[in-house]
Parts: C-alpha cells; structure tokens; sequence
C-alpha cells in the first residue's frame, strides 16, 4: 500500500495537480515584491546571483518565481520522496532541480549546481537544507557562491496572516486571501578563501544576516 502511494505521489499526473493548486492557492494573495530590481539589474548586466532563503518561506514564493523561468536557475533538493515531488514542481515552473542534500549526495549536488549556476547566472538555496535544524546555516552557500562569483541576495516571506507548522523549521503557510510580502535583502559578495577560519566568519555573517527574517516561533531565535 505504501509503495502505491509512492507512485501516484510522485506520478506526472499528481505533479501537474499540484503545480496548477500551489499556483491557485497563491492567486489568493494579495502580493508585494520588495527590493527586487537590484539584483535583477546586477543579472542583466552579467553577474551572477544567488538567491537564497531559510525552508520555513519558500512556499509563498512559488507563483512569483516562474517569472524567473526565462533563466532556467537551478534550485538544490534534496533525494527524497518530499524532494521528488517539490523537484516536480520546481520543473514546472520552469526552474532546473539539481537532486542531493547536505545529508544525501551533497558533493555531487554541489557540483551540479556549480555548473548550472555558471551556465544560467541564477539559482536559489534554501540555506538550512531540508533538515535543520532550525537558524543554522549550511556551508554549501559559501562554497557555491565562491566557485561562481555569485553574489548572495537574502529573502524573506511574510504573510499577514499564516499558519506555522509543528515542524523542525516552524514551515509558513500563508492563509488564504492575506497580504504575503516577497522581499528581498542586500547584494553581498564573500570573496574566496582558502582560510577555515575565514570562511567560518563569512557563513556566520550570513546566518546574522538572515536569522531575523525567521518567523513564528523561531523569530529571533539568535537573539539571546
């Protein structure tokens, strides 16, 4: 039974039901873009940008990212069954999914998103993995943002009203109909180092950077 539920999970059909849901789910919003036309021009004028967000927020901003799909950017998910069916949609919505996490095929994902992220000059990460925990910044974004020279641009996902799920990560689901904001942070630029404790400083200056863009229960989880 199990593995029947597998199947149509991760079947085509299921896949393109939910991609046009997650697309009508999030008509409701009513949506505000802040801050984009930055990094946008930094694009157009031949840079690379990573864009890149804690897993709690990356739902809301599904809808509003196939505007992007002209740049086929790669996005890193993990080899699960979860994974699969985000990859899914991730697809149809015109980006390119590269399968592994720093849990599972880390190394041969973060090659493969090193060379997705040089052939289209875009891409996203979700910056704490698909485990957690919670507020904790993985190395891989400082590692693929040096073998690109991408710049990092931090975003967040608020909605007026949500629900937070009992998770590890507290996940945000904006309620239907409310005022979800998509906004994104400063350009920043962590020159390559051959130097652990350099580049140990530079992870822990983006997790200060992003750890206040938590939401719900994990707002201002650092804070102590």
């Amino acid at each position: 039974m199990g593995f029947r539920a597998k199947d149509i999970l991760v079947s085509d059909a299921f896949l393109t039901f939910l991609y046009h849901f997650i697309r009508t789910y999030s008509a409701s919003f009513s949506f505000t873009v802040e801050r984009e036309k930055p990094w946008m021009e930094h694009l157009d004028a031949g840079g690379t940008v990573l864009l890149c967000t804690w897993h709690q927020q990356f739902f809301a901003a599904i809808r509003h990212f196939k505007h992007y799909a002209p740049w086929r950017p790669a996005i890193m998910i993990s080899k699960s069954v979860d994974g699969t069916i985000i990859a899914g949609v991730a697809r149809r919505t015109g980006w390119n999914p590269v399968l592994g996490s720093s849990s599972r095929g880390g190394a041969e994902a973060l090659r493969g998103m090193i060379e997705a992220l040089k052939r289209s000059r875009m891409a996203a990460h979700i910056v704490d993995g698909p485990r957690g925990p919670a507020g904790k910044i993985k190395a891989g974004v400082i590692r693929l943002a040096h073998a690109t020279d991408a710049v990092i641009v931090p975003f967040y996902t608020t909605a007026e009203k949500a629900w937070h799920a009992n998770s590890w990560d507290n996940f945000l689901l904006p309620r239907p109909f409310s005022k979800v904001r998509l906004s994104f942070g400063d350009l920043l630029r962590f020159p390559p180092t051959t130097d652990p404790e350099e580049f140990e400083h530079q992870r822990m200056q983006l997790e200060e950077i992003m750890t206040p863009g938590l939401a719900g229960k994990l707002k201002g989880i650092h804070s102590a």
